[in-house]
């Protein structure tokens, strides 16, 4: 999988997608039906994990494809809106010049230029320490957003 950018990126969208409808469901029983808060903490915390998973995802790919400005900005705020990470893979997909994911890293056959692709593709060389990193970055940014706490307007 993570040496597949095209189908990682499509697991991660889907993922992002997936866990807004738990945090919506779980937003109707607290706020709608008033039965239980429980969807909105078990369905919150899965989309913000996911949601940073994501992120990082995308910047990978943003690094890796040399995506645009508008390519890799329309692919960030794609997570905000419910279910539109779903769109933007699609249609990211559906064009070589969107920058379409492709099936292997450029990286792993190109010579880095620059800091972040050199980091990129020392995590693409040691996919095992890259996924360890990308857990730890994950979880810390989760433990960071936990200590800012909810939303403005939040509970």
């Amino acid at each position: 999988m993570i040496s597949n950018p095209r189908a990682l990126f499509r697991v991660a969208a889907t993922a992002e997608a997936v866990t807004w409808t738990l945090l919506i469901i779980g937003m109707v029983l607290k706020y709608v039906t008033e039965t239980t808060e429980f969807g909105v903490r078990i369905g919150g915390m899965l989309h913000g994990v996911v949601f940073i998973a994501y992120v990082l995802v995308v910047v990978a790919l943003w690094i890796d494809h040399r995506w645009p400005l508008r390519t890799g900005v329309l692919a960030l705020v794609s997570a905000i809106p419910p279910w539109l990470t779903l769109w933007f893979e699609r249609w990211v997909d559906g064009s070589e010049q969107r920058g379409r994911p492709q099936t292997t890293w450029r990286l792993t056959r190109e010579q880095p230029r620059g800091p972040a692709e050199r980091v990129l593709a020392a995590g693409l060389a040691r996919p095992g320490l890259a996924l360890v990193v990308g857990l730890v970055a994950v979880a810390l940014l989760t433990g960071l957003a936990l200590l800012v706490g909810p939303p403005v307007g939040g509970e």
